[in-house]
């Protein structure tokens, strides 16, 4: 099997490349991330060292292990050592503003790549548009539950929501609703909550399922807890093809690999794509045009519109997929 590096720089050609803008001179780009937890962050995390290593710029790694205090150290430790620009991955919306501020107090350019700070304002600021991403999603579910239900007939959906210190959870729950309102007389809902946790959702979910056994829909704010679904739902004979007794409507957002091969494999139904490449090419040329610029305290939004991987556009859609061109290249 190839390394996750080796794929993910494929992958880059095979979507076009980062191309980034190389700078004029090497630059130091501390590069802060809250923990590696999922598919999504281990391959931004590889698409964005690689391609500055690559242009011959240094990159100080720093992991917090999701500890928001810890991220802050690190972050003032980066501007002590006097690096010409920061890229951080924050712990959660209102710990980025402070780490936002205090790179911009400093006059160091400061990225935030994926989960944005709750006040957008400062900074580069490079995020999906989660709330349509996933109401894309779910609306395909939606739909295709509606079809195959009497008309008299309430569905029960669940959504397994993140943690709502992330302003990417809070944009994904709304876009669930965005999807299910539309049809909110034909919908009860139940929230499990996560924390963006494996461990809680688990049991939050074991809790949620054992009080309402019959599930029809569930979206999941994030892929990578799709085999903890599968962990709760497969005993319970709901882990099932479309078209098998007992299949539930399922949608997620990320676009991994494993959401990838389940869509393919027909356990899933949808799920909402970040175009991760796109991200990581967007705060890298950001964060490079402002170095080179001598711009210390650059203010922008880029905003990555993605799109929602279906059954039914699988055919034409599916290498649009970041976690699909990994699959394909493992």
């Amino acid at each position: 099997m190839r390394s996750l590096t080796s794929t993910v720089t494929a992958s880059l050609i095979a979507l076009g490349g980062i191309v980034a803008g190389t700078s004029a001179n090497a630059a130091t780009i501390c590069f802060a991330f809250q923990d590696l937890e999922t598919e999504f962050w281990v391959a931004g995390h590889k698409a964005i060292t690689t391609t500055l290593a690559d242009q011959g710029h240094t990159v100080l790694e720093r992991n917090a292990n999701e500890d928001a205090n810890k991220q802050l150290e690190q972050i003032k430790d980066c501007i002590a050592q006097g690096v010409d620009g920061i890229i951080v991955i924050p712990q959660d919306g209102e710990s980025a503003v402070t780490i936002v501020k205090e790179a911009q107090s400093a006059d160091v350019p400061i990225a935030v790549f994926n989960r944005p700070p709750t006040d957008t304002s400062k900074g580069i600021v490079v995020v999906a548009d989660n709330k349509t991403i996933a109401e894309q999603a779910v609306d395909y579910i939606v739909e295709e539950a509606l079809a195959k239900a009497p008309a008299d007939k309430t569905l029960n959906a669940i959504i397994i929501v993140g943690d709502l210190g992330d302003p990417n959870a809070v944009g994904r729950k709304d876009g669930f609703y965005a999807a299910i309102d539309k049809h909110k007389d034909r919908f009860n809902v139940v929230e499990v909550a996560s924390k963006w946790d494996a461990a809680t959702a688990l049991a939050n979910l074991e809790a949620a399922v054992t009080a309402n056994p019959e599930v029809d829909l569930l979206f999941t704010s994030s892929d990578f807890l799709f085999p903890t679904i599968r962990s709760v739902f497969e005993p319970r004979g709901l882990w099932k093809k479309p078209g098998e007794d007992g299949h539930v409507m399922m949608a997620g957002l990320d676009g991994d690999k494993t959401a990838c091969q389940l869509i393919k494999d027909g356990y899933v139904d949808a799920t909402g794509v970040q175009d991760l490449y796109f991200e990581a090419d967007a705060s890298l040329k950001a964060i490079l045009a402002a170095i080179d610029g001598g711009e210390a305290q650059p203010n922008e939004v880029v905003q990555d519109p993605g799109f929602a991987l279906t059954q039914a556009n699988l055919g034409t859609d599916e290498m649009k997929m970041w976690g699909c061109v990994l699959l394909a290249g493992k």
